[in-house]
């Protein structure tokens, strides 16, 4: 799913120092290793939707009654879909650097609709067992949506790109009140623009709208508003300024705004004798769709990531996260493939133990199966990674 991962063409009178970075790879290792660390983290949620799915988790999760570990896992993963949707608008950007505008936008488009089609008719399938057949638009779905969204947009001058994405963050919860029923004659529309719910299609089947576009729309366009700070002849004490002043900000945004508990998600509460969940009601926020509370942090610290792994450039693990983050689609869908073998394995072995559910009985076996898995999924994500780099002239491997 990245994309401008390369170092667009500079004139001959930058050449010295800008191929000296470019040798280090320091401009763009920090947003592979980002990509990467987010691609982990959300392993952490699969694994727990395979083997733990039978224990519900409210959207914002139930800080009075939801295990704490089981809160504290979930709001790190919590950062996945807002970082990798704004490094997407971020890559977009890069490659655009280097193509015309033509060139941007039948890329955009083509690999928009390949990814919207991987939802439909190959993800969601995934899940299809007992339960009705549904068509789960998720983050590959979104993504690829916003993706042909951005390929409209992009002709726009940057300012007024930059003042759609900022109206969309900072004011879409101001539509949360719009409450469309099935049966209503936008109410698919509006599922899947902004509310989350599930409508019939014909056959039988249904769709849940995992994942409403709007919101993401906006995150993807300010990803792509920030990408010139990225470009070889941006001083990188400069736009490691810019990246702390942003991520500072935003988590500063964030407190004041949780704390006057008016605007942007639902109210948070104190569970009077318990410090600790009234802590973590105060950092559950909504992800479905995602509010401006909820993006306020987590993007936040994925700013301040972007400064943290340009330091460590470098090191071992900033190269292993940017494998992951190199080959992020191949992951994507090989680690969800091996999940669904492991999980239908196990069901055909020892039937369903928790209701029509086969799971663990402890969320500690989540993390057991998590240690586990991450050298056998990056073994392949490797090797397909290099060959991605070794052989650019199979037009297709871009697109994954």
């Amino acid at each position: 799913m990245a994309i401008g991962t390369t170092y667009p063409s500079v004139s001959q009178s930058h050449a010295p120092s800008l191929v000296a970075r470019a040798k280090t790879g320091a401009r763009l290792q920090n947003i592979d290793a980002l990509r990467g660390f987010v691609m982990i983290l959300m392993l952490l949620d699969h694994i727990r939707e395979t083997w733990f799915v039978y224990i519900p988790i409210a959207d914002p999760i139930d800080a009075r009654t939801a295990m704490p570990l089981l809160i504290m896992a979930r709001f790190l993963v919590s950062l996945c879909a807002p970082i990798f949707v704004a490094l997407t608008g971020l890559g977009v950007y890069l490659f655009h650097s280097n193509h015309t505008i033509g060139e941007t936008t039948e890329f955009l488009v083509k690999r928009g609709l390949l990814l919207m089609a991987i939802e439909v008719f190959f993800l969601s399938p995934l899940y299809w067992g007992i339960t009705v057949p549904t068509l789960w638009l998720q983050v590959i779905w979104c993504i690829g949506l916003s993706m042909i969204i951005l390929a409209a947009l992009i002709r726009l001058p940057k300012s007024l790109l930059i003042a759609i994405g900022l109206v969309i963050v900072c004011g879409h919860n101001l539509l949360d009140p719009i409450r469309l029923q099935d049966g209503d004659a936008l109410f698919p529309l509006w599922a899947m623009i902004h509310q989350r719910d599930t409508f019939a299609l014909p056959f039988g089947l249904l769709v849940k709208t995992t994942y409403p576009i709007l919101v993401w729309i906006g995150v993807m366009v300010l990803g792509y508003g920030v990408g010139a700070w990225f470009l070889p002849s941006v001083d990188p004490r400069a736009r490691e300024r810019r990246l702390l002043m942003l991520g500072c900000g935003m988590l500063i945004a964030f407190v004041l705004l949780r704390l006057l508990n008016i605007y942007g998600d639902k109210p948070w509460f104190t569970v009077e004798g318990d410090p600790m969940r009234t802590f973590f009601s105060f950092m559950s926020m909504t992800k479905y769709p995602a509010s401006l509370l909820f993006l306020l942090p987590t993007l936040g610290i994925g700013t301040l990531l972007l400064v943290l792994f340009g330091r460590m450039q470098g090191s071992m693990l900033i190269d292993r996260l940017s494998v992951f983050g190199g080959a992020p689609m191949f992951f994507y869908i090989f680690h969800l493939s091996v999940l669904r073998i492991l999980y239908h394995t196990a069901l055909a072995i020892w039937g369903p133990n928790h209701g029509i559910m086969f799971g663990v009985d402890s969320y500690g076996w989540v993390l057991v199966w998590y240690f586990a898995l991450i050298v056998p999924l990056y073994i392949p994500t490797a090797w397909y990674s290099r060959l991605k780099k070794r052989r650019r002239d199979i037009a297709w491997l871009k697109y994954f």
